[in-house]
């Protein structure tokens, strides 16, 4: 591999400051609790695996849960063993995966760019818009974050450099990544590596015998995966699942969950806009996602014209757009799908940032930067006179003069000019805005997750009382409560249970006309957080978006004890 002009550029010092910022901002949401409905189920399936000692069965509700595969759930159970059960110990794993998703996507740009390119695509990566708020709603994505780029740049030091012992390591992260997600994971990696060789006409590397050896130490590292789910449901047909008996989940993992997703002939049906995706990037990756846009328009003239210093590698490019070819033809199309192929989006960025010392476009991109930063700036202040939380005025403070500091007193301390502090300035925007997110806005937010907010009231007021539950409920507060609950089925309202019942508004209206004497011990309002409206989020409208939970006392006139 012949060295690049630009892998002579320095590294700026306060370029390692900002990375350690967009570090500790992706950490500063780790103690706000677990948000319903995907993160609270996830953790409380790995915490029944951690104090059952059951690593083979995913149980959710007392039932077998057939959905995801095992990976995410033995790490964050491993978790939860080290340091006891915990919304942070939940978060935690995640969010490290994203971090080692980040020093990854450093090393790949090292080595085929430059360490600068390489800082940059680090940093674009953990200050992505997504990136930042899914690490207060941890699922499967994050971990793939990790996952995938370490693949991607094992199997590209293998083949490139001729270092065999890579491959291992790149079928490891692989299966990790098919653990976690299923066998569709392998089409990010798969398209770069092969498309990679193809537009490069490496043909006997591409037909190489080595590929045999991977796709036999695959099938060793998922057998796992593969074990855990014989165990639990081929080797027990008698089981109810997705309302049917006889279901393998072995099936499930292999075509199912995936193929079946796909072709939308599975048991978990979906619709789709093949268009989705690039759309929701363009908010998804923010305040790199114009610029992101502009590199890949670059990187296909670079195709079209063959230009030969952009000819050294294709994964980047060819990882990431087949992954989204692949999700906008899927009837499944969630905004977190994205996360997974940040990594190299980043790369794609930073390198086209840095492609000259002078960039050709270097004054569009300062006026979309500058633009950008503008919206930024003023988002979380239309947010705070809306929403009016109820946050610490010292954290306000503080935050407002954080962002002076990185905004103005810096930049012109140190004198940047050009790309570099338009880029300082943008990214530490977006860092302070989701720093406002994470300690004033979300803790304030959750307090009108009714589920939680249910079980910490019972944890106070009512410890170790079991809690009477008729129909499904929000996972958060199963993972919260620290007493047991009894599960009686949503046709069981005439059986009578003593004790404290957590019932919905018209659970609550149908036992009162039963023969029994209740007590509405505390009304919890309720907002489904993850779906915020205007309504809500303005202060003079909310309350007319809650609706009510309620913890009751029930005393039956005939119990059954």
């Amino acid at each position: 591999m012949q060295p690049h002009a630009e892998q002579n550029y320095t590294v700026d010092k306060w370029l390692y400051f900002l990375i350690g910022l967009a570090v500790l901002t992706n950490f500063s949401g780790l103690f706000i609790p677990l948000m319903d409905p995907d993160a609270s189920i996830y953790a409380t399936i790995s915490r029944h695996m951690a104090e059952s000692g059951n690593y083979t069965d995913l149980i959710h509700e007392g039932k077998d849960w057939l959905d995801k595969p095992h990976f995410q759930f033995w790490i964050t159970a491993f978790s939860f063993k080290i340091f006891g059960v915990h919304d942070w110990s939940y978060k935690l794993p995640g969010i490290l995966f994203v971090l080692m998703g980040a020093y990854y996507t450093y090393l790949f740009a090292k080595k085929y760019y430059s360490k600068q390119v390489g800082f940059w695509a680090a940093f674009f990566l953990l200050s992505a818009q997504h990136i930042l708020l899914s690490d207060n709603d941890i699922r499967a994505e994050a971990y793939l974050t990790g996952l995938l780029i370490a693949a991607i740049y094992h199997f590209a030091v293998c083949l490139d450099d001729k270092k065999n012992t890579h491959l291992i390591i790149a079928v490891f992260f692989s299966a990790c990544a098919v653990m976690t997600k299923g066998v569709f994971t392998l089409i990010p990696v798969a398209g770069a590596i092969a498309g990679n060789l193809i537009l490069k006409k490496r043909w006997k590397e591409l037909f190489h015998i080595r590929w045999v050896f991977a796709l036999l130490l695959l099938v060793i590292f998922i057998s796992p995966e593969i074990y855990s789910l014989w165990q639990q449901f081929d080797r027990h047909p008698e089981k109810t699942v997705f309302g049917e008996t006889g279901v393998s989940g072995i099936r499930f993992f292999l075509w199912d969950s995936q193929f079946g997703r796909f072709f939308n002939t599975g048991p978990i049906k979906g619709k789709g806009d093949p268009s989705f995706f690039l759309h929701t990037l363009l908010w998804a990756f923010l305040p790199w996602s114009i610029v992101m846009y502009m590199s890949l328009v670059h990187k296909f003239k670079g195709i079209k014209q063959q230009i030969a210093f952009e000819a050294n590698e294709w994964y980047s490019l060819l990882g990431s757009l087949s992954a989204l070819v692949i999700f906008s033809l899927s009837k499944f199309q969630l905004p977190y799908y994205t996360n997974i192929i940040f990594p190299l989006l980043a790369i794609l960025t930073a390198r086209y940032i840095w492609v000259k010392p002078i960039h050709p476009q270097a004054r569009v991109i300062k006026i979309i930067l500058y633009s950008i930063l503008s919206i930024t700036l003023i988002a979380p202040v239309i947010l705070h006179i809306l929403y009016k939380p109820g946050g610490s005025f010292i954290i306000v403070a503080l935050l407002i003069a954080l962002a002076v500091f990185l905004l103005v007193i810096l930049p012109a301390t140190i004198k940047m000019v050009g790309l570099k502090k338009v880029l300082f300035q943008t990214g530490s925007a977006v860092l302070v805005l989701n720093l406002y997110i994470n300690l004033i806005f979300y803790p304030d937010l959750l307090n009108y997750q009714g589920s939680s907010e249910a079980a910490f009231y019972m944890n106070k007021n009512y410890p170790g009382e079991k809690v009477v539950c008729r129909t499904t409920y929000d996972a958060a507060f199963e993972f919260y409560l620290k007493s047991d609950i009894l599960h009686i089925g949503k046709n069981s309202i005439d059986l009578n249970y003593p004790g404290i019942w957590y019932v919905s508004a018209a659970e609550l209206d149908e036992l009162k006309n039963k023969s029994v004497t209740l007590q509405v011990l505390k009304e919890v309002p309720i907002f489904r957080i993850t779906l915020l409206s205007l309504k809500f989020i303005n202060k003079k409208t909310r309350d007319s978006q809650l609706n009510k939970l309620y913890l009751i006392r029930v005393e039956p006139n005939n119990s059954i004890q």
